[in-house]
């Protein structure tokens, strides 16, 4: 499971699968080779009213869509204090007391051309939260044949991976479609791995198009069916009544965990061109404004003049970014870009990632009640890393996926978890942007950097009188200290509304 956000649950469902293949009319799905490519598949179903049957259409579509399984070590704590102040009672290593054991995921995929190339989810091979390297990665096809399987690439911001499997003989495909074409109402089916329990054929209908989740990313964007999706469907392939795959199944919302017939798939407008660039190994790039942003809600709309669901309002803007570069202002109201109007379905993140970084757009704000217009130069969009490392909330309660220090020298000796202080984290923090030095990420309550009243969210500007800029430098400094025989080490700490002062810390 995915798990996101939500109301009542939005939950990516391991909803095996990947990218979607059309079959040559007239022919079984097991003999199409690669000549077949630009052939059209047979129209199975009647043109008019509900279909009769899905059956002549998923005997087609069916032996493209395979189960995968993956096998890896991940580290597990056996330590029950770990991360209390008691797990110093089980070693002098924190007592976190690692220990490595085998895990494994399931989800479904889809092949997409007849030497082997397997589309699926990324979280399919990628599990989030599993905190370990995949060592194998098993594709099986629907007469129970098992492929070892090679990552080709993964793209986590669009949640897409392309794996590669090799077999004696070419392989069944199918296409991808067009979901720009699909339609609110059109019947469509989703083939996958559901529970584990292997080839499994729901039916139902495009419940909407373009529907955006509320979670945020610029990928907020899917095709919701009402055909029944569960955990394992994760990566199958949602197809329409031509055989095409238009979408490819990701998510579900859900309160209890199960179908409640409000499922979600990333449109093949979407994934096609993203599964081609990891085909042939090309690094996938994306705009970038370097802007927070939020919708615009009927209050902010009232407090502004503005009609409701119009444009995305802009929060703070990065120092340095292209969003600073063409004079972009928090306060301003983004309503199009490059002329495509910014709404709920089509979102100012989207329309941005879109756009080839180093490319010149105009884009259209409100500023004050007045219209204007800015050419923008788009940026190149950070990896997730390190957008994670630009985002920090001292309000928040401490992440245990934040690149922090975690269990290395500053834990131990001064009870504190620190990470970098970057240009976009000084500013939420009302720091300078030019600021340099870490931010404290955690205090351990049993230190006496605790007692002494740092709190997460403080700046370390310096120990011992000299400049810090990376935990290591920390750590080299308590080294020296140690070493000279002293109990403390002398900080400077910068809190968010106050002068920097400085503190001493006794080291443990």
């Amino acid at each position: 499971m995915k798990p996101v956000r939500y109301s009542y649950g939005l939950t990516s469902a391991l909803l095996v699968g990947g990218a979607a293949i059309s079959l040559i009319t007239g022919h079984p799905a097991g003999a199409q080779v690669a000549q077949n490519d630009d052939s059209e598949i047979s129209r199975a179903v009647p043109r008019a009213g509900a279909p009769a049957s899905f059956a002549d259409l998923t005997a087609q579509l069916q032996p493209a869509v395979v189960n995968i399984s993956t096998r890896q070590r991940v580290k597990v704590a056996t330590n029950p204090f770990a991360g209390t102040p008691f797990a110093q009672l089980f070693g002098g290593d924190g007592g976190s007391g690692a220990q490595t054991r085998e895990a494994q995921s399931l989800g479904s995929g889809f092949i997409i051309s007849s030497d082997g190339y397997v589309v699926t989810n990324n979280h399919v091979i990628s599990p989030e939260g599993a905190g370990g390297e995949v060592e194998e990665i098993t594709v099986t096809t629907p007469d129970g044949t098992e492929y070892p399987a090679k990552l080709v690439g993964k793209d986590a911001a669009s949640d897409l991976a392309v794996l590669k499997i090799s077999g004696s003989k070419p392989f069944p495909f199918v296409k991808f479609g067009d979901s720009r074409e699909a339609r609110v109402g059109d019947w469509v089916i989703a083939i996958g791995n559901p529970f584990g329990l292997g080839g499994t054929v729901t039916s139902g209908i495009v419940s909407a198009v373009y529907r955006n989740t509320g979670t945020g990313g610029a990928y907020d964007r899917y095709i919701q069916t009402d055909a029944s999706i569960n955990r394992g469907n994760s990566g199958g392939p949602m197809f329409d009544m031509h055989g095409n795959v238009i979408g490819i199944n990701n998510a579900i919302f859900s309160p209890s965990g199960g179908s409640v017939g409000i499922g979600f798939a990333i449109p093949a407008e979407i994934a096609a061109p993203i599964v081609a660039k990891l085909k042939s190994g090309q690094e996938i790039e994306r705009g970038y404004l370097g802007v927070n942003i939020q919708a615009v809600t009927d209050d902010l709309a009232e407090s502004l003049g503005l009609p409701k669901n119009r444009g995305e309002f802009v929060q703070s803007v990065q120092s340095g970014s292209a969003a600073d570069k063409a004079g972009i202002q928090p306060g301003d109201v983004v309503t199009a870009v490059d002329g495509k109007p910014v709404t709920t379905d089509q979102t100012l993140s989207y329309l941005v990632a879109e756009v080839a970084p180093g490319t010149r757009v105009p884009i259209e704000l409100i500023r004050n009640g007045a219209a204007r217009t800015v050419s923008v130069v788009v940026g190149k969009r950070p990896s997730d890393e390190e957008l994670a490392q630009q985002q920090f909330n001292p309000d928040q309660a401490p992440d245990n996926n934040q690149p922090a220090e975690r269990g290395g020298a500053l834990e131990q000796r001064l009870g504190l978890q620190t990470l970098p202080l970057t240009p976009q984290i000084a500013n939420q923090l009302g720091a300078s942007p030019d600021t340099r030095g870490l931010v404290i990420g955690v205090v351990d309550p049993s230190s006496d950097a605790a007692a002494k009243g740092l709190q997460r969210g403080d700046i370390i500007l310096s120990a011992n009188y000299k400049p810090v800029a990376s935990a290591a430098d920390l750590a080299a400094i308590v080294s020296e200290a140690q070493s000279a025989g002293r109990d403390a080490v002398l900080l400077r700490i910068q809190r968010r509304g106050s002068p920097s002062a400085y503190l001493p810390v006794r080291i443990r």
